[in-house]
């Protein structure tokens, strides 16, 4: 297995320190730019530990880099690791702007390293199955989709790490950070994203926030479907994401576990796996399957297949609706939607 290191020591790099652990591929050190949280996070682990990741990557050579900072520091992290001939593991999103993703993008086409964006919904079994049925033609054209994420945020979880509720750093608020995942689903399941139309708005954190926490959008999709999608931070609890996705011959409901009603009567039920982390629950189980899927096609010679590429569809679909939505205060960026778009 490979050696692979983790920038970033904050919430989200449990999953990646476990996995890594539970795959057997050896840590050999760990990086973020508070000293203490650094250090102590090398000294439970008993690996290295610095402040600059620079120096990491100068001085350890790991074979993988898993970038779990901030989302404004996901671009030139993994540029750095790029021309250091290291591959790259980036947490979602690709970028906190259109121009950053952008960078990435250019930087990873033709890279002798592989780089890989953690949308890694895609490998829940509920929704790998989806895209299965969807694929093999068998449903027959697909009619349409609707979504909904209705989560729960407050004031204290943009306290404890500011940057989450500012453009400059976050990029965005719920959309770039929580509904992401599902806007990724949605043009996944249903084909690339051909117009979006959508608002989004500040209705219940404006005294903490300068981000939104509550969207909707319309996505028409190349095959000729549409989809339509919700989502809030102004929900009481975490609720199962929901996806229900209505084909001629079945309809497909994803909430926590999958559920297939055929229209000649027959049913079939896909379970989500559960989950093993000490992180939080909603996390699930599939970043250590994206991991390990990413550590063991590290040798084939194409790009791994959630490239910066295709995390570029999901951040143009909700930056369009940030452009659309004036009144949120969103900073002006040069919004180009997915391959085909009008």
């Amino acid at each position: 297995m490979p050696t692979a290191a983790v920038i970033g020591c904050g919430d989200i790099s449990i999953v990646h320190l476990e996995a890594i652990s539970s795959l057997g591929a050896d840590l050999v050190a760990v990086a973020d730019t508070d000293p203490e949280l650094a250090r102590a996070t090398g000294a439970r682990l008993g690996v290295p530990a610095f402040t600059d990741h620079r120096q990491l990557l100068a001085e350890v050579r790991p074979d993988v880099v898993h970038v779990c900072t901030p989302h404004d520091q996901h671009v030139s992290v993994a540029l750095d690791a790029i021309e250091a001939g290291v591959h790259v593991i980036t947490e979602k999103p690709l970028a906190h702007t259109i121009a950053e993703g952008e960078r990435l993008v250019a930087a990873a086409e033709g890279a002798p390293v592989k780089v890989a964006v953690c949308l890694q919904n895609r490998y829940n079994a509920p929704n790998a199955r989806m895209k299965e049925l969807l694929d093999s033609g068998e449903l027959g054209a697909v009619q349409g989709a609707s979504a909904g994420v209705y989560w729960h945020r407050n004031a204290a979880y943009y306290e404890a790490k500011p940057w989450r509720a500012t453009w400059a750093r976050s990029g965005g608020g719920l959309l770039i950070n929580q509904a992401i995942h599902t806007v990724d689903l949605l043009q996944w399941l249903l084909g690339d994203v051909e117009q979006v139309r959508g608002h989004a708005a500040t209705h219940v954190l404006g005294d903490s926030i300068e981000v939104e926490d509550t969207a909707e959008l319309i996505l028409d999709h190349s095959g000729g479907a549409r989809s339509v999608m919700f989502a809030t931070n102004a929900h009481s609890v975490n609720a199962p994401v929901f996806v229900e996705v209505l084909t001629e011959r079945a309809t497909l409901t994803m909430r926590g576990d999958l559920r297939v009603q055929y229209t000649d009567g027959r049913t079939e039920h896909v379970a989500e796996r559960i989950a093993t982390s000490s992180g939080r629950a909603y996390w699930g189980i599939s970043h250590e399957l994206l991991i390990g899927d990413f550590y063991d096609t590290l040798d084939d010679p194409e790009p791994f297949w959630i490239s910066p590429a295709e995390a570029a569809k999901s951040l143009a679909i909700l930056k369009s609706i940030y452009a659309q939505s004036p009144d949120l205060g969103a900073p002006a960026e040069s919004v180009a939607l997915p391959v085909g778009a009008r």
